[in-house]
């Protein structure tokens, strides 16, 4: 049998090493990202001296609450889910702030050919109530993905997975049934946190090996963790208490931060900014991301099943005026497909697509829909939504196009209304795998295909890149598929947006991690309050 090479531990080691001696400049070259300046300064300006301190409480307000919140990893699917899961679960592998991963329950992963791959655990690691952590535990949580009556978020992706297999108390196999190089990415995700052996009843319970045990949760309402004096990063967590709740209005979020009410809050609207700094006691923290809010053409119903339709709104959207004037600048212009230019396989060859009104009409008019009038349902649910209904209804206008703008509240959307019209809005947290981003929403078969797009072409491309060790194949597949979808995919995406967090300034440990706010929402493991 061949040596096994450790890839993942290797390549964190050698990383590691390597940025040591480039400093915060070298991570970006190393590491083939373009980090903005104030991901930079922060993580060059991050004070070695700055001891952690231990106690206190702090609440914390999420955008995001539904009477569907969940204890359950497998059924995370908002913003605030995330930040419950990582509060109480832990994965075998967890993100970190250069976008890549470290290594977590997992004290190994060694594969030689990227589809077997062996797992080793850490030893000695509890859950909540005091059960011991063994393999058992990991087959379990990886295999009830792909039981349809678990309703797991990431059944599409688990479908990768052919056989989980204990093979000691701590290590264990998973065989992909192809190559995948991003297996350590796509198992740092909340959905793929670990839960005990058996575990069927999340309705109050949640026994993880996370950094926060459950004290109380009320879905809808709060969450509230204590700390696990058993975590398995020794002398983490930092505070006592963590209260976490789901505020939706943005202005609401705003104002309970600067009151006191609150201590961190999330997604918050750019023109909160100089409001937020003005006050002295809070502050800002910008993470540039690929969160984006996007226009929903869903291709089975009328009239956005018309290719020509589609086109013409995309030619409407107006990005440099979205970007100016709702974001302020804390947005980055997009090219109607959901991969930012940071990212190392963005595909920069492909033409911007303008602001056209010309070309609009073109279309409308091919269309045979000059004139008509149609609906577009927006909420404060999906971030600027509303705003960028505003700005293509005077877009229309120009076209002899009506666009009525359906306003429906943030409670309840998710549930009702988003991929429910033939128009409307989503709004999609980053993913630091785009083979996860475009199996969770653009294959013809993902569970959350916003626009019920389906292309051949495009699920082979996927399939194909996933196995391809060549990067330089790799980028060219999928800079083919972002060309497909920016042509063909019923999703108007104008800018990315930078994630804005405000927080008291006791807090402290607080630095951006790209794959979503609040540290990629898991800033309770990482977190202290300076009182």
């Amino acid at each position: 049998m061949k040596e096994r090479r450790s890839l993942h531990s290797v390549s964190q080691h050698d990383r590691r090493k390597l940025l040591k001696g480039l400093g915060a400049a070298g991570i970006a070259a190393a590491s083939g990202l373009i980090l903005p300046q104030h991901v930079l300064a922060a993580m060059a300006g991050t004070p070695a001296t700055d001891k952690p301190v231990y106690g206190g409480r702090i609440r914390v307000a999420g955008m995001s609450i539904s009477t569907k919140d969940t204890l359950d990893p497998a059924k995370a699917s908002l913003g605030t889910d995330y930040a419950r899961i990582y509060m109480l679960y832990s994965g075998l592998t967890q993100f970190n702030r250069d976008l890549g991963t470290d290594l977590a329950l997992a004290e190994k992963m060694e594969s030689e050919d990227q589809q077997h791959w062996f797992i080793t655990l850490r030893d000695g690691v509890t859950f909540h109530n005091g059960k011991s952590l063994t393999s058992d535990d990991v087959v379990y949580s990886l295999r009830r993905h792909k039981d349809p009556a678990v309703t797991s978020r990431a059944a599409a992706i688990a479908q990768q997975f052919d056989s989980v297999k204990a093979t000691g108390r701590l290590t264990l196999s998973l065989t992909l049934k192809s190559p995948n190089a991003d297996l350590p990415v796509i198992l740092a995700s909340s959905n793929f946190c670990i839960v005990a052996n058996g575990t069927t009843d999340f309705s109050r319970e949640a026994n993880g090996t996370g950094p926060y045990k459950l004290k109380e949760f009320f879905p809808g309402t709060r969450t509230v963790g204590e700390k696990n004096r058993n975590f398995w990063k020794p002398g983490k967590p930092y505070l006592d208490e963590i209260e976490l709740v789901g505020i939706a209005d943005e202005s609401s979020r705003v104002n309970a931060l600067l009151s006191g009410d609150v201590q961190m809050s999330i997604a918050l609207n750019p023109r909160s900014t100089k409001r937020i700094k003005a006050s002295g006691t809070c502050d800002i923290m910008q993470t540039e991301s690929g969160l984006y809010t996007n226009l929903i053409m869903r291709q089975d119903a009328y009239p956005t099943n018309n290719p020509d339709f589609v086109l013409a709104v995309k030619y409407m959207m107006n990005r440099p005026l979205v970007q100016r004037a709702l974001f302020r600048g804390y947005a980055t212009i997009a090219n109607d497909h959901p991969v930012p230019p940071s990212h190392k396989y963005y595909n920069a060859d492909l033409p911007q697509r303008p602001y056209d009104i010309d070309r609009a009409k073109y279309h409308l008019k091919k269309a045979g829909m000059s004139g008509a009038r149609f609906p577009v349902f927006a909420s404060p649910a999906a971030e600027g939504s509303v705003d960028m209904a505003a700005l293509l209804q005077l877009s229309g206008i120009e076209c002899d196009y009506h666009f009525g703008i359906n306003r429906v509240p943030a409670d309840g959307y998710w549930s009702n209304h988003w991929m429910k019209h033939p128009m409307g809005f989503g709004n999609i947290n980053p993913r630091p795998s785009l083979d996860e981003l475009f199996t969770l929403f653009y294959k013809s078969d993902a569970p959350w295909n916003e626009s019920g797009w389906k292309n051949a072409q495009f699920d082979q491309l996927l399939l194909a890149a996933r196995g391809e060790g060549d990067e330089v194949k790799r980028k060219q597949m999928y800079g083919d598929m972002q060309a497909l979808i920016s042509e063909h995919c019923g999703v108007s995406i104008p800018v990315f947006i930078n994630i804005i967090d405000g927080y008291d300034k006791r807090i402290k440990g607080f630095y951006p991690i790209p794959t979503g706010g609040f540290m990629g929402y898991t800033f309770a493991e990482h977190i202290w309050l300076d009182a």
